[in-house]
């Protein structure tokens, strides 16, 4: 495996690749790399013919009071998993090579990052949105794979991809969960021993609301407050927003006619978790 931090080497690996006619697969991470990951690099090995995956904590998705400087980093442990893996190339940048002095040029996101995590997070999508483009321009990958558990970032990533015509097939793959439905994430080490033993509450929660729309309850206010009711047996969660929206741009609904995403958000002490899942209702399911 090799590890390149240039961008412009980085680049040039890459169209001598595709010049050869050689499929590049991309998974974008910032890191502290889990089962999650593990599972996108095995999807994305079998999709490509070379396989890169970036390590870079992007300083421009953080918040002034965020957990940058905190954000886990295991660096050796991160090459081990790629080399099991068959990852070809560890891209690995620094903050100055991505954002060189006098860089000033930022992605503007579209409708569907401005609500749930980006009102929690103003920050956050517009350094998701540049770095991505940025990191597509550099590694120029036929196709790059990310997790829905952080859904409304794919949902950017794909609405981005068409809008710039940046020519990458995205795939979003299911989330992997801990084996009491704890979506994985490299924040989970940071849950002390009793934050890690209600964690899994937030899960419960989407569950409740998804199993309520299969039964027949549409009314996304008795929905909600079946989620609040589950929720709520946990003293320590604070909740940011829990909601039902159209999987497509993310509105809100009064009603599931079809289907939904669930989306939800808590803190639990210092960290904060998120989640979602899909639904269907029982007609469309009955088609």
């Amino acid at each position: 495996m090799r590890i390149i931090r240039s961008p412009a080497t980085m680049t040039a690996w890459s169209e001598r690749l595709r010049r050869e006619g050689v499929t590049i697969g991309f998974v974008p991470t910032m890191g502290a790399l889990h089962t999650g990951h593990r599972s996108l690099i095995r999807a994305a090995r079998l999709r490509c013919d070379a396989l890169v995956v970036s390590i870079f904590v992007n300083p421009t998705q953080f918040g002034p009071t965020e957990d940058l400087t905190r954000y886990p980093r295991t660096r050796l442990k991160d090459h081990a998993l790629c080399r099991a893996e068959g990852v070809d190339v560890c891209f690995e940048p620094t903050s100055t090579a991505m954002y060189p002095e006098g860089f000033q040029t930022t992605v503007t996101v579209p409708s569907i990052a401005r609500r749930w995590e980006g009102d929690a997070r103003p920050h956050h999508f517009s350094g998701v949105a540049t770095v991505v483009t940025k990191l597509f321009g550099i590694v120029r990958p036929h196709l790059a794979l990310f997790g829905q558990k952080d859904f409304q970032q794919s949902m950017l990533v794909r609405q981005l991809t068409r809008d710039l015509n940046l020519g990458v097939e995205i795939i979003v793959r299911p989330t992997v969960r801990e084996r009491d439905g704890l979506a994985m994430s490299s924040r989970n080490v940071y849950l002390s021993m009793g934050e890690r033993a209600v964690a899994a509450t937030l899960y419960d929660s989407l569950r409740a609301g998804a199993e309520a729309i299969r039964n027949g309850i549409v009314d996304t206010s008795a929905v909600h407050a079946i989620m609040v009711n589950t929720i709520g047996q946990e003293p320590a969660i604070r909740v940011d927003y829990l909601a039902i929206c159209d999987p497509v741009t993310l509105d809100p609904l009064s009603l599931v006619t079809t289907k939904a995403v669930l989306l939800g958000a808590v803190r639990l002490g210092s960290i904060r978790l998120i989640d979602n899942l899909i639904v269907s209702t029982r007609s469309t399911r009955n088609r």
